[in-house]
């Protein structure tokens, strides 16, 4: 699916919301500068194979059609390529996102800077400035795409099994091919308690099928292209039907010799008979015309190391060939001419065994092991191992050249692993594992059978013991996905151990460019309820940021001390700590794998845009990566819906859209200059609300369960679960102009102005959606709008404040005032007490919880308001309700010893529900009423 990629050829667009010049927010929406800086989260890199970034605009500043962009690095007076396109838009037309990409260079700024120009326009699209040749030139034909970087052609068939066809370098010295997807799976696995299901089982193998291929890039000044490939994974072994679909994006930029991979599958198998034992990718390297001894093989380990082998070694030989031979076949270069050698040495090469194979497993995030191998049918020699591979993989040779093939997160990923296999030959084959074969059977059936659960009466009482929501047939994994990150580096010849130890910090750890904190504060383009930490903030402010400093730091070591991961599990972090035992819940019910509760992922991107952290960036980052596609089905009936907390990711039978909403993915969409992957996450929760018509999510607690049916015109909906998941979805897509954006911007619009139009607003708790019209009726025990009361503690804890808080920044004096009113309503009556409550509703609110977490709606209202005795109010309740406290310990112990199986940092009075809300609170309210803090 492809969003507009021209730099800004929009019109103003009209609508229900009235219209807006793209000129009359121009004087008072913005920084005054039309240049932009941009720097290197975490510091200048040593390498630049390329780069996207994003950076927002203010609010009527640029308009689209009549809008170019120019780059330049240093001191401002280097040009450097920039192709640029509009990823949002203002309600005007005028933009609000833009992606910008710079090709690889050897000179690597601390700086860059973005200038906006205006030029005269007549609805045409414009192309941004960029010096006279980007390097990078691209051939689309009906049976290939072709990409020529300038320093690498890359070839991509649109059919077939072969993902590339061919690496080139600049010397035209081809060092890849044949590039595939392979898999292997079998049909059940060993029970410990039947050794007879082995016979049975039933193995097969497969490699890539492209359903199709397609490139995106700048057709008049193009410095990036984009090849994505779609496809399912074909049997070439055994009878299995054609699955896993796979989606590959291959991002190539002009002047770099690095190609990056975005590798997604999703699971379409099923978990009782379809068990993954290997995914990997494979490339041949030529090698025909290379000595063996001038054959090379790095494989990383942890911290910059290098297994340095060659195919036949010679040094260690009881004779020497020279020190010159051996220094240079240590460094990957070429030996000098055979001729040279101590002939004791040459005359006897025959006997020297050359090593045709090498493996590398990481089985754990704890250790590796290596091994390599004659040929086929000989034993395996052992190669001493180590904790954390790096990752990377090199095969090839001083003179014909080679690959280099890197996964990011390798160890954190695990199992995993890397082959080098046919290194004898003349061509060699290298393997990139993303589930190792070596590792146990991938098993994704339920972790108990039910447990007799089979009743809602049941599974309601269980739940109030191990916390767990179970329904039998809600357990799938069917439709949840993970995407991994690859690079391919091709060579010339062997590079220096240097270089291959640099490119696996790289490929870790890609180079991410993004403005500064205060500037995309003043944009307001993603959000108005967060701020820089000021440079003469109050003590008790202070207090406040050494709270969120701790809780940042402590989430990063539990997740090294804990070891949270794994191929579908890092990134996520644990729900509930066992004092008792010392460790998190990872095997009770509902307190185990968090799947975004009440919201963490806002609070750590929050935290990462008033900062700019790098360790907060690739925090969130990963968290965002993991949340938005395990957690989350991307097929089948529960398409659009996110999973409940439990101990498998996919395991608890609440479905809900509070987990998939897309406002936990925003930020790091627009920051990442649009990332592709996340923007097809982004979109396909335009058909969220089609899962209501399966799941129902208060099946459980009906009256009326005998008789009720599913209505597409009156669905039960949640104002603040489900409302604010759809709300997001819809904001996004419209402001991305995404292909179906008049749709959401139209029931957007219906279910703003249906919700004012309740009695009670948002305190209705319960409406009526048509899923046709976005129309909301009041709810089916209030038909006639009299006004209900039903308010919920979690309503407002899944981004209902901050998509709201958007909306209004979005629309501005166009947002319908009674929808305003209703939520500032809202947000003043949860904190009130019980008599300002009747007095408003007629009945109090009842026994409410989560007070610390909506203390940041308090906030809202009194600054919306203006009202100061309000402020006062919302920090009494940040500081002294419930959550944490100013007396809360706010550090952690060292346990270790017996208490423990490894010593870990522990702070029990921690968990992941209220670090969330307090973190949200804290940074909201410190944003909004700063000054009644004392």
């Amino acid at each position: 699916m492809m969003f507009l990629r021209q730099a800004v050829g929009l019109l103003a667009f009209w609508g229900p919301f009235g219209t807006v010049s793209a000129q009359s927010y121009l004087d008072n929406s913005s920084p005054d500068s039309d240049t932009i800086a941009v720097k290197w989260i975490g510091g200048t890199p040593t390498i630049n194979s390329g780069t996207t970034f994003g950076l927002p605009w203010p609010r009527g500043k640029y308009p689209a059609n009549t809008t170019t962009f120019t780059g330049h690095g240093g001191n401002g007076q280097d040009a450097v390529a920039l192709q640029s396109w509009v990823t949002a838009s203002w309600p005007d037309g005028s933009i609000k996102w833009t992606a910008h990409a710079i090709g690889g260079s050897e000179t690597v700024y601390e700086e860059y800077t973005v200038t906006a120009s205006a030029t005269s326009g007549n609805n045409t699209v414009k192309i941004p400035n960029t010096p006279s040749s980007s390097g990078l030139t691209v051939s689309d034909t009906e049976d290939e795409v072709t990409i020529d970087t300038g320093k690498v052609t890359t070839v991509f068939p649109k059919s077939g099994n072969v993902l590339i066809s061919s690496i080139k370098t600049s010397s035209g010295q081809v060092v890849g091919q044949n590039g595939r997807l392979i898999l292997r799976s079998q049909s059940g696995v060993e029970d410990d308690e039947d050794d007879t299901i082995e016979a049975s089982i039933d193995k097969f193998a497969f490699e890539s099928s492209i359903d199709n291929a397609t490139v995106e890039y700048g057709k008049s000044s193009s410095v990036r292209a984009l090849v994505t490939v779609r496809g399912k994974h074909h049997a070439t072994r055994g009878a299995h039907a054609d699955w896993l679909p796979f989606i590959l994006r291959f991002y190539l930029y002009a002047g770099s010799d690095a190609i990056r991979v975005v590798h997604t599958l999703v699971f379409d198998g099923k978990a009782d008979q379809d068990f993954v034992t290997g995914i990997g990718i494979q490339f041949e390297v030529p090698l025909a015309g290379e000595e063996l001894y001038n054959r090379h093989i790095r494989l990383a380990g942890p911290n910059g190391g290098l297994l340095r082998e060659a195919v036949q070694g010679i040094t260690g030989l009881r004779r020497d060939p020279g020190e010159e031979v051996r220094t240079a076949q240590f460094n990957g270069e070429e030996t000098p001419d055979v001729a040279t050698w101590d002939t004791r040495v040459s005359s006897r090469l025959k006997w020297i065994p050359p090593w045709n194979d090498y493996s590398l497993t990481q089985l754990s995030p704890d250790g590796f092991t290596l091994k390599k191998r004659t040929k086929a049918g000989q034993s395996w020699v052992k190669i001493p191992g180590g904790t954390q591979s790096g990752g990377l993989a090199y095969l090839g040779g001083a003179t014909q050249g080679g690959l280099a093939v890197a996964l990011r997160d390798f160890w954190k990923r695990y199992p995993t692993g890397l082959d080098v296999s046919n290194a004898a030959s003349d061509v060699g084959q290298i393997t990139l594992w993303l589930y190792s074969p070596s590792a146990e059977p991938m098993d994704l059936r339920p972790f108990h059978d039910g447990l007799g659960e089979d009743t809602y009466a049941d599974q309601l009482d269980a739940l109030e013991i191990t916390y767990e929501d179970y329904e039998g047939g809600y357990n799938t994994p069917y439709g949840i996905a993970r995407t991994n990150e690859l690079f391919l580096f091709p060579f010339d010849k062997t590079p220096s151990a240097d270089t291959l130890a640099a490119l696996t910090e790289y490929a870790n750890e890609p180079p991410v460019l993004a403005a500064q904190p205060e500037y995309i504060q003043q944009t307001k383009a993603v959000g108005s309820y967060w701020a820089t930490i000021p440079d003469n903030s109050t003590q008790a402010a202070q207090t406040i940021e050494s709270h969120l400093d701790f809780l940042i730091k402590y989430y990063e070591g539990q997740i090294s001390q804990r070891r949270w991961y794994g191929f579908w599990d890092h990134g996520d972090i644990m729900h509930t700590y066992d004092e008792d035992r010392h460790t998190w819940r990872y095997d009770i019910g509902g307190y185990a794998w968090d799947n975004s509760e009440l919201s963490p992922n806002l609070f750590f991107w929050n935290y990462f845009l008033r900062t700019g952290r790098a360790d907060v960036y690739r925090f969130a980052e990963a968290h965002a990566r993991h949340t938005g596609e395990v957690d989350v089905y991307h097929i089948g009936p529960y398409k659009g819906f996110g999973t409940r907390h439990g101990v498998q990711h996919w395991g608890d039978s609440a479905k809900q859209i509070r987990v998939s909403t897309p406002i936990y993915r925003q930020v790091f969409y627009y920051l990442s200059g649009g990332d592709e992957r996340v923007g097809e996450l982004l979109h396909e929760l335009m058909d969220a609300d089609q899962a209501f018509l399966t799941v129902d999510p208060r099946r459980k607690v009906r009256q009326d369960n005998g008789t009720y049916v599913i209505n597409p015109t009156a669905l039960d909906l949640d104002l603040g679960l489900d409302w604010s998941g759809l709300a997001a979805t819809w904001l996004i897509e419209w402001e991305r102009r995404g292909p179906r954006w008049e749709e959401a911007r139209s029931k957007l619009n219906a279910t703003m102005h249906s919700i004012a139009n309740l009695k009670n607003g948002f305190v209705t708790g319960l409406g009526l959606y048509n899923l046709y019209t976005g129309n909301i009726a009041p709810p089916e025990t209030d038909p006639q709008n009299l006004g209900s009361v039903t308010v919920s503690h979690l309503s407002a804890s899944f981004g209902l404040p901050e998509i709201i808080s958007q909306l209004a920044d979005y629309l501005g004096e166009e947002i319908p005032s009674a929808f305003e009113s209703a939520w500032l309503d809202y947000c003043y009556y949860y904190g009130a007490g019980a008599k300002e409550q009747a007095a408003r509703y007629g009945v109090s609110f009842g026994s409410l919880s989560l007070k610390q977490g909506h203390s940041r709606l308090t906030a809202y209202a009194a600054k919306k308001l203006g009202n100061s005795t309000l402020a006062a109010r919302a920090w009494n309740e940040f500081l002294n309700t419930d959550g944490f406290s100013p007396s809360s310990p706010w550090t952690s112990e060292l346990v270790n010893g017996s208490q423990v199986l490894v010593p870990v940092d522990e702070a029990a009075w921690v968990s992941t529900n209220d670090a969330a809300l307090y973190g949200l609170a804290a940074i909201e309210n410190l944003a909004q009423i700063s000054y009644a803090l004392t």
